[in-house]
């Protein structure tokens, strides 16, 4: 999958894309980062189910072509978190997956002393396509993957996952697949499963730990409406 384009991203943009993207853990597996001559990349392993699975515990039938068989183990790992003691999160910088200290960002000396307004988020009905409702940005994103026309079977595995966990594919061009996930993000709160846990941190380097597309209104499609039940919609 691509993270970002090396030509127009900097090393730090490179960095806050990534820990965003390999944050969304739930259906997820992700490897370690690498480049290539223009983009810098991540392997993963999708764990969504073939639309054509059907039994129970015990075993299992295609949909498709009638093959029966024991239900497959899945082989997704337990998720361990990113957020250790303290301050020190597990993100990634310098392209590899680190464990740092990330404090908040020293507030302006010259701020009014105003109350803070509470997470707008929080009470939402926001919701993702399989209507879990909260922080429903946080927990679906659009991947961008490195599938040439020549990898036919990848692209016919990928195109019959169980929607709406995936969903979305399009091929963009003849080496590149678009498609949504709904996967979410490992950096949630585990109290109310809504505030970002890296809001308002920064790196060693004094820029923001996660990226600007978590703090910027996404530029949405004429035929995009943004999540159902969104407060800034």
């Amino acid at each position: 999958m691509r993270i970002s384009d090396l030509e127009d991203d900097s090393a730090t943009l490179q960095d806050a894309a990534a820990t965003w993207l390999t944050g969304h853990t739930e259906r997820i597996t992700w490897g370690d980062p690498y480049t290539t001559e223009d983009y810098l990349l991540v392997d993963a392993t999708l764990h969504i189910p073939c639309r054509y699975l059907e039994g129970n515990g015990s075993g299992a039938r295609c949909g498709a072509f009638g093959y029966q068989g024991r239900s497959p183990r899945s082989t997704q790992a337990e998720f361990e978190g990113f957020r250790m003691e303290g301050d020190r999160f597990s993100i990634i910088h310098h392209g590899e997956r680190t464990d740092l200290n990330l404090p908040f960002e020293d507030a302006d000396p010259r701020s009014l002393p105003v109350v803070q307004e509470k997470n707008p988020c929080v009470g939402a009905p926001c919701r993702t396509a399989d209507n879990k409702k909260g922080a429903a940005c946080c927990r679906d994103l659009t991947l961008e993957l490195d599938v040439p026309e020549s990898r036919q079977r990848l692209e016919a595995l990928l195109r019959t996952r169980k929607s709406p966990y995936l969903c979305k594919i399009k091929r963009e061009d003849e080496d590149t697949m678009e498609c949504e996930v709904i996967s979410a993000c490992g950096y949630l709160d585990e109290n109310d499963g809504i505030s970002c846990t890296l809001h308002g941190r920064v790196r060693p380097n004094g820029r923001p730990a996660k990226p600007s597309l978590c703090s910027e209104w996404p530029d949405l499609d004429e035929d995009e409406t943004g999540h159902p039940g969104c407060v800034f919609c």
